[in-house]
Parts: structure tokens; C-alpha cells; sequence
């Protein structure tokens, strides 16, 4: 796959097909589309574009929404890198780019720039100064500029309509279980281990603090999850804590994992942890005594859950 940092730069030899949109998540219904691009592409002798923004149109045009993404930009990018794309544009979004009208970003960027044969779109697709271009208007632009339109329907799972929206929702209200479900993978948090305080190390449970930097991503709700990492090539399961440690007196949020039967110093380490299934909610208990009963009732748990996998 080739990125590009703009579709200025796009230097595609022959003629493509082009899908557009944001892709936070890169879940089901967006598979769905790039599968059909993929598809399309290889039977057309094309080669195939996905067309997408950094940042999230609602962080540039709606700043106080305070909107969290379910991928980082690079989780965005291996994700879609690993559907076999020939081509990723990863287009800057500024207020002066949403103000070109439908006409001028189909003119200027899917024909003369990306040299757009077909374009391969979602049902529920807006495009345009103030997002007021449909589908239809797109059909009517490709029959002018010559090149063809396939809409794509919606993704359905137990007849819901699979949406970034809903996946964020079901993150933020601790719905895992449905949130990977959406997904098609189980999601992941990226980070730095850093240094904690220390206190898991206490309790016979020592921790990896993972330190994200990228402060748009979301972290799912307060609570206790199973996890499973990649380290040094070994696949690691552990359970995984998101909360301010209100038992000891924390205040701050932190993300803490324990890993099973593994032993290494991941300091500095750059880890990607997989949320396989939440657990519990986050608890504030009367001793330590009991948080550390409530740890081991947590690992009891996950490691059942990891035995189940590998059955």
C-alpha cells in the first residue's frame, strides 16, 4: 500500500476507484466497502483509493463537542493498510477544505486529481460545503465527469445498522462485548509503558501503566477487562484495570494491565493491548484486603475466559 499525505500528492498512473470517508473504527459496515472497492478494482484493471481525513471533521468544525476516536491515526492506517489497498490518502482537514463545494471537491479531487473511474460510497454519504451533496448528487456528477457511482448498504448486525456512533456509544458505556462485535476485531489501546506508583506491585499484582499520548483517542469505561498483547513476538494474556484506583485514594486515571505468567521489564516498551471482555465495573472497597480478593476473583475469571479461547 502507498500513503499519501494529501490528495495533492496523489500520483496514481492509471485510473481508480475511490471510496471516502473518516473510517474511525474501520469496523464492519466500512469492511463491507472496502471489500466491494477491493473487488471492483481488480476486475476494472483499476487501482483502489481509500480517501480518508485527519483530523475528525467534528474536531476542526465542532471543537467543543470534544469528540474521543475509537482509532489513533496509526491504528486507522494499520487497519486499512492490512485490507490490501494499492493507495491510503490521509487528506488534512481544515475549515478551508470543508468549505469547497460538492461540485468543487468532485472536480478538483476525485476527477482530476485522483483520476476517479468509479467511486464506491456508503448509503448514508454527505459530502460537500456543509455536508449538503447526497448520493444522488454524486450520481449526477459522475454522469457529467464520467465515471461511475456504487452505493453501498448499510451493514447489519442482528438488524442494527453498524455506525462509528454506536461503537463509541457501547465503548463509553462499557458494552465491550458488543462494541467488538461491531468492530469485527477486539479494540485496542496503544501506548508507552511508564511508571506507576508502584501499588500493584504491592498487592502481588505487578503492572504495565500504559501511557497513551494521543489525547482524542477514547478509553472505554472505568472497569476491568481481559486483555492480550503481543510482546517480543509471544502472545500474552492479562487483565487490565481503567479507573483512578479510588480504593487507595487515586484520583487520576490510569490504565494497568497484569499479564499471566510472564515476567519482563516493558518500560519504554511501546504496547498494543487487545479488550477481549469486560469483567466488572470499577470499585471502591472498604480494605485493601478486599480489592485484592476482587483481583484474584478478576484473574480467576480471565484466565477461565483464555482456557475457553483456546478450546
Amino acid at each position: 500500500m502507498k500513503q499519501h499525505t494529501s490528495a495533492d500528492t496523489f500520483d496514481g498512473l492509471k485510473g481508480t476507484v475511490v471510496t471516502i470517508g473518516t473510517f474511525d473504527g474501520v469496523h464492519l459496515g466500512h469492511r463491507k466497502i472496502i471489500d466491494r472497492l477491493l473487488a471492483s478494482a481488480q476486475s476494472n484493471d483499476l487501482e483502489s483509493v481509500v480517501l480518508t481525513f485527519f483530523p475528525h471533521p467534528r474536531m476542526v468544525l465542532q471543537k467543543d463537542t470534544g469528540i474521543k476516536l475509537i482509532n489513533s491515526i496509526d491504528e486507522r492506517i494499520a487497519l486499512l493498510e492490512a485490507s490490501g489497498l494499492d493507495h491510503l490518502i490521509i487528506h488534512p482537514f481544515t475549515k478551508a477544505f470543508s468549505r469547497l463545494t460538492a461540485e468543487e471537491f468532485v472536480k478538483d479531487i476525485l476527477v482530476d486529481q485522483l483520476k476517479a473511474r468509479k467511486v464506491i460510497i456508503g448509503y448514508d454519504h454527505r459530502f460537500g460545503r456543509n455536508r449538503n451533496a447526497n448520493i444522488e448528487d454524486l450520481k449526477a456528477f459522475g454522469t457529467q465527469y464520467d465515471f461511475e457511482v456504487e452505493e453501498i448498504s448499510k451493514q447489519d448486525v442482528d438488524d442494527v445498522a453498524v455506525s462509528s456512533t454506536k461503537i463509541r456509544k457501547a465503548l463509553n458505556e462499557g458494552d465491550l462485548t458488543k462494541a467488538n462485535e461491531y468492530l469485527g476485531y477486539p479494540f485496542m489501546l496503544n501506548g508507552i509503558v511508564s511508571r506507576g506508583k508502584g501499588l500493584g506491585k504491592k498487592f502481588n499484582y505487578p503492572t504495565a501503566n500504559l501511557k497513551i499520548e494521543e489525547t482524542y483517542k477514547l478509553i472505554p469505561a472505568k472497569g476491568v477487562y481481559v486483555a492480550r498483547a503481543s510482546i517480543n513476538g509471544k502472545e500474552v494474556y492479562g487483565m487490565m484495570s481503567i479507573g483512578t484506583n479510588p480504593t487507595v485514594g487515586g484520583s487520576d486515571l490510569t490504565i494497568e494491565t497484569f499479564f499471566f505468567d510472564f515476567e519482563a521489564d516493558l518500560y519504554d516498551q511501546h504496547l498494543q493491548i487487545e479488550l477481549l471482555t469486560r469483567i466488572r465495573d470499577e470499585k471502591k472497597f472498604n480494605s485493601v484486603d478486599e480489592l485484592i480478593a476482587a483481583m484474584q476473583a478478576d484473574e480467576r475469571f480471565s484466565r477461565d475466559f483464555i482456557q475457553k479461547l483456546d478450546a
